[in-house]
């Protein structure tokens, strides 16, 4: 290891950005306490704002230390492509018409499960819906089962405990429900095509094992709060449809055309510029898009993505001083402190591996992917979507942690022994 200046002060900066990320709750106390000065607080308990206001921090050195000219040229030579991807599926998968076909869908398998109406529901939220990020991409995915959790448990006042256990749950099911296939979670994006995987591979070696953890995590959260989810007031037979089905059609033509050319920034911001275009026109069937929340979750990811981008000097070289078995934990250890998909990119540099050393890498690094809020790219957007039901309006990170371990290991035994 022989980091640069700039290397060593965007990992220092990334890690007080990553501590950041464990104080924003305690910052938004403070914005009550110091009501003069709230506005500052609430800024740095913003979670989302967190990678983003740290990354101007680098920006802000390199042009003190390299001439104005340095950012400018570091920012153009970083791909913006993922945030842009995220904010625009986030906004078009959250849409009235989309979410309407989900609940119908949702509904309609809810009513084969032999429980009662809310404690399948939710079973079909946290089961099915997170899988479904294998084929709609995981952002959509996690915006879905987030916004159907919100409206169908966390708004009728659910318990703390049940909150955050759904929350972890969530988190990591999302993180490996995308692996069914090659193209959807941003982990496997990173190296399925230099590896040659595609659709088969990835059911053979890790869909089928991830359905099973998926389903059993769903089954053990359901299980544990099958009282307090009877005691809900949640129809899985209503069929209170309000969008025509020609415009559920055409949205759902955006989100498979914003999906296949989601490596084409230019394709898909078109796309989505078209969209905002037909929900103004007929913005008696929509609700307000969610543009703040997936903007945010946006600067998030591309603070991660400019901070990330300094890392490799020292994560590439652990991954590549680890057996499988510890790159395995070890992938799932270090996907907590940075996004997995960046960690499989550097995975993807090394030259000369084995087919064990990537399904390791791959496999430890969306097991993961729900320890944390910065792990995975699609869990800011939960994050941004359910805060609003917590105290203060934060998640405490130490909560999220805690109960995704029961999941992750889940996901752990899928992966290591199946």
């Amino acid at each position: 290891m022989n980091p640069s200046m700039l290397e060593m002060v965007g990992t220092g900066l990334f890690a007080v950005a990553v501590a950041h990320t464990f104080l924003t709750k305690y910052f938004e106390h403070l914005a009550h306490l110091q009501p003069n000065h709230a506005g500052i607080w609430h800024l740095l308990g913003e979670v989302e704002v967190v990678f983003g206001f740290w990354a101007f921090v680098l920006l802000i050195f390199m042009a003190v230390t390299s001439g104005a000219s340095a950012p400018t040229t570091y920012l153009e030579g970083l791909n913006y492509t993922e945030p842009a991807f995220v904010f625009i599926i986030m906004v078009v998968a959250a849409s009235r018409p989309i979410l309407e076909l989900c609940k119908m869908g949702a509904r309609a398998l809810a009513r084969y499960v032999p429980l009662n109406d809310s404690v399948a529901f939710y079973f079909v939220c946290l089961a099915v819906l997170p899988l479904l990020g294998s084929f709609i991409t995981e952002p959509a995915a996690m915006t879905l089962a987030a916004l159907m959790l919100r409206d169908n448990f966390y708004a009728k006042g659910i318990s703390h405990r049940l909150k955050y256990v759904t929350l972890g749950a969530l988190f990591v099911n999302v993180s490996i429900g995308g692996t069914l296939t090659h193209f959807a979670a941003p982990p496997v994006l990173m190296v399925a095509g230099k590896w040659n995987w595609d659709v088969w591979y990835m059911l053979g070696h890790f869909g089928w094992k991830a359905a099973l953890a998926v389903f059993v995590n769903a089954g053990v959260a359901t299980f544990l709060f099958t009282r307090e989810l009877k005691a809900l007031t949640v129809d899985a037979r209503s069929k209170d449809r309000t969008v025509p089905w020609p415009l559920i059609i055409a949205h759902v033509a955006f989100l498979i055309g914003i999906v296949y050319f989601a490596h084409h920034a230019i394709v898909f911001v078109g796309l989505f510029l078209l969209f905002l275009g037909v929900a103004e026109g007929y913005r008696h069937y929509h609700d307000r898009l969610m543009l703040r929340e997936g903007l945010l979750v946006g600067f998030f990811l591309a603070g991660l993505v400019t901070l990330g981008a300094l890392q490799q000097w020292w994560l590439q070289d652990v991954l590549t001083g680890m057996d499988t078995t510890a790159l395995f934990f070890g992938a799932t250890a270090l996907t907590a402190i940075t996004d997995n998909a960046a960690l499989t990119y550097l995975g993807s540099l090394v030259e000369g591996t084995d087919e064990a050393f990537r399904y390791s890498l791959v496999a430890g690094a969306v097991t993961g992917g729900g320890l944390t809020v910065i792990a995975n790219a699609p869990n800011p957007a939960g994050f941004a979507i359910l805060r609003g039901n917590f105290d203060d309006e934060a998640i405490n990170p130490l909560g999220l942690l805690v109960t995704a371990l029961p999941p992750t290991f889940v996901a752990i035994l899928a992966f290591q022994l199946l």
